[in-house]
Formats: C-alpha cells, sequence, structure tokens
C-alpha cells in the first residue's frame, strides 16, 4: 500500500510539472504613453526591452494605434514595439484644420520628430493603409535608419488605386469642390467604418464591434469630419511620390514582408504583386482576409512577422 501511494504521489507530482512547462508565458507589458511634438500630444503605446531591434508600426485610416493591441504583445517578448497616433487619430491632439495643416507631408514630419524623441535609431517599419505614405516619405529620407520593411494593405504603386473605390476620392483631388467633400463624408459614417472592418473577411463572428466602436467614436467628434477630407485630399500627393519611393526599394534593398489582405476593396492585392518588380529580398504572403487583416490572422501575421525579423534583424 505504501509503494503504491508513493507512486500515485510521484505521479501526480510528475504531471503538476508537466502542466507547469506547458503554462502560458506572461505577455509583456504595454505601456501607454505621450510626448510633445511641436505643442501637440503624441500618444503611443510601447513594449518590449529598448536595447532589442524597433519594431515601429504605423496605423491606417480610420484607426489608430488601437490597430496594433494584440500584435504588440506578441512580439514585445523579444523586440522593441512601438506605435504612435498620428495627430488627429486615437489618442492623440486633435486640432482643427485651422490650426493643423493636415497633409501626409505633415503627417511625415510629425512622427519623424517623435521618432527621435522618443531615442530610435534603426528600425523596421509596419506600413498599412495610411502608414505606407507617411512610412515611405520617412523612409527614402532616411533609409539607413530602416532596418526592414512590413508592408500590410499600403500602397506604393498605381495598381491597386485604380478600382472603383478610389474614382470618387480622384475626383476630389483634381476638384476640391464642397461638393466632391460633401460626396467622401459617407465614407466616415459607421456603416462606412463597420463595411472597413468586416468586408473580405471569411467569418464575420471574429472581428470585434469594439473595433468600430472604437474608431467611429473619434471619427464622430466635431471637427473631424473636415480633418479627414483634408487628407482624403491630400492623399492625392502621394500617387506622384511612388517613383520616388520604388526608387528607394529598388536602390536599397530593404527586407521586406509582405502580410495582404486579398479581399481588401480599398488596397486589393493588384497593389501588392508590384513589390516583387522593385524587391529582390521579399517574402510575399496574400491572406484570405479584409481591409484590417490583423483582425482575422493576427496570429499568423504575428507567426511570420517574428520568422522573419529573428532572420533579418535579430541580434
Amino acid at each position: 500500500m505504501f509503494f503504491q501511494a508513493s507512486g500515485r504521489w510521484l505521479l501526480i507530482t510528475a504531471l503538476f510539472a508537466l502542466a507547469e512547462s506547458f503554462a502560458v508565458a506572461e505577455l509583456p507589458t504595454v505601456r501607454y504613453r505621450t510626448v510633445k511634438i511641436d505643442g501637440l500630444d503624441i500618444f503611443y503605446r510601447e513594449a518590449g526591452p529598448k536595447d532589442a531591434p524597433t519594431v515601429l508600426l504605423l496605423h491606417g485610416f480610420p484607426t489608430s494605434s488601437h490597430m496594433f493591441r494584440d500584435l504588440i504583445p506578441q512580439l514585445a517578448d523579444k523586440y522593441h514595439v512601438i506605435a504612435p497616433d498620428y495627430p488627429g487619430y486615437g489618442q492623440s491632439s486633435a486640432p482643427s484644420v485651422d490650426e493643423f495643416e493636415y497633409t501626409f507631408d505633415n503627417l511625415a514630419r510629425v512622427v519623424t520628430k517623435f521618432i527621435d524623441r522618443v531615442g530610435l535609431g534603426r528600425y523596421s517599419l509596419y506600413l498599412m493603409d495610411y502608414g505606407a505614405p507617411v512610412g515611405f516619405r520617412i523612409a527614402a529620407a532616411a533609409p539607413e535608419r530602416v532596418e526592414s520593411l512590413i508592408i500590410q494593405n499600403g500602397n506604393a504603386y498605381d495598381e491597386g488605386i485604380d478600382n472603383d473605390f478610389w474614382a470618387p476620392v480622384k475626383k476630389y483631388w483634381a476638384d476640391r469642390s464642397d461638393a466632391n467633400g460633401d460626396a467622401l463624408r459617407g465614407l466616415l459614417t459607421l456603416d462606412a467604418t463597420k463595411w472597413q472592418y468586416t468586408h473580405g473577411v471569411r467569418d464575420v463572428e471574429v472581428i470585434s464591434p469594439d473595433t468600430w466602436g472604437h474608431v467611429q467614436s473619434l471619427l464622430d467628434r466635431p471637427g473631424n469630419q473636415e480633418v479627414q477630407l483634408a487628407l482624403f485630399f491630400s492623399y492625392g500627393s502621394n500617387p506622384p511620390l511612388y517613383p520616388k519611393w520604388q526608387e528607394y526599394l529598388r536602390t536599397h534593398q530593404p527586407p521586406t514582408l509582405i502580410v495582404w489582405g486579398k479581399n481588401d476593396a480599398i488596397f486589393p492585392d493588384a497593389g501588392a504583386y508590384p513589390y516583387q518588380r522593385d524587391l529582390k529580398d521579399l517574402e510575399f504572403h496574400l491572406f484570405d482576409t479584409g481591409h484590417f487583416a490583423l483582425e482575422e490572422d493576427g496570429a499568423e501575421i504575428a507567426r511570420r512577422m517574428r520568422d522573419f525579423l529573428d532572420r533579418k534583424v535579430a541580434r
């Protein structure tokens, strides 16, 4: 009897030890911070060891660093991960269009000052939607600081912005009239925001309504529609810069990972393929999802990012 009891106790002890070995590791702590840039409060999320390789996450429209809320902890055990909100977005200052010039040149200027203020040296850039024109301006201006690119539904080629979605936007670029601007206000409604998150996904039930709930309350702030219209117009400044950004890619050949939601109606996969023309060190992945690919395929995108970064920038 004694030996049977002892055997059972040893078995139980072994099972507890095995269970502990499979315990989920504690997630890294994400810190929520704010710095002053030219009198503006610029909010950012930050996690991971500061002496590790840095991944700078640049968000798209109409969201903020909130889009990276789940990705950051999946990288920050090994990488220094930082994600700012642009002026007019998220928790950053949102001055009126009379107080701040909402252009992509100006957003890139603010983010460049942010990079210097928080002490980033070299970094990998995650470029998504609006993050692409912001990030490509930064990369082309200081290519020596860019260790790699991760591009998710972010354009640098005319292919991909020649679909029906862009027709009324291009009309506004050509004629910044009130009528053409008013025609775009439908893109700022709750229905449009929800559509951005749900169109093209495999299973709408895995997309949290907290996403469009978070975004819409910010879009609905007084004066924010004018902010968004200013940036819709300023987006027209990006295609003329595409040749310059393509030359940056050809000349500097940053290691690049494409993780693209192929069912995106705004930036369809037609905009992903041209990167293959200019980049030699390119890893190319299309996901069967929509515009905000992290919402449905975040775990797999994080896995591919870790694998890519481990091989390209880990030290």
